[in-house]
């Protein structure tokens, strides 16, 4: 198996990727698309865990600095490995891609989220040495569709 970076040659093996995880995906053009612009913005990275052809997960992950101090901290956006190859070891070499390069751009710490019904990726993450926040932050999220209401809002401010 190896380790590499994502092509849009890729696509459609990330995208049943993806649907295993439970994002369908509206076609291999605008998966191809998005590995493209992951692959020109120097600040993220796509990486694919390649079995001979077969691509058996994806990792992509991307750093920001920090505002608060110096440094950078990197966020993996995305862990998939395919149903077949799961607890194979195949996971772990995809974060410690994610992890050296955010290493490489000077990142002090890393962060993942998880849904909360995934009890195994949780488990994962923990056993790879990242710490449970559950508790001491909180995520709010909030579409950004309706440009309108956002113009409406600084108005108001």
């Amino acid at each position: 198996m190896q380790i590499r970076l994502a092509h849009t040659s890729d696509a459609a093996a990330v995208n049943e990727l993806l649907h295993q995880l439970g994002y369908p995906q509206d076609g291999t053009a605008t998966t191809a698309n998005r590995i493209q612009a992951w692959s020109d913005d120097p600040s993220s990275a796509a990486y694919v865990a390649d079995a001979d052809g077969d691509l058996n997960g994806l990792v992509a992950v991307h750093v920001s600095p920090f505002f608060e101090r110096t440094g950078s901290w990197g966020r993996i956006v995305a862990l998939i490995v395919s149903d077949r190859a799961r607890r194979q070891g195949v996971g772990g070499h995809l974060v410690t891609a994610a992890e050296s390069f955010a290493a490489s751009r000077g990142c002090v710490r890393m962060e993942v989220t998880s849904a909360d019904r995934r009890n195994d990726a949780h488990e994962f993450y923990r056993r790879c040495g990242y710490v449970d926040q559950t508790g001491r932050s909180s995520r709010f999220l909030r579409d950004l569709d309706d440009t309108s209401e956002i113009a409406r809002r600084r108005e108001q401010e």
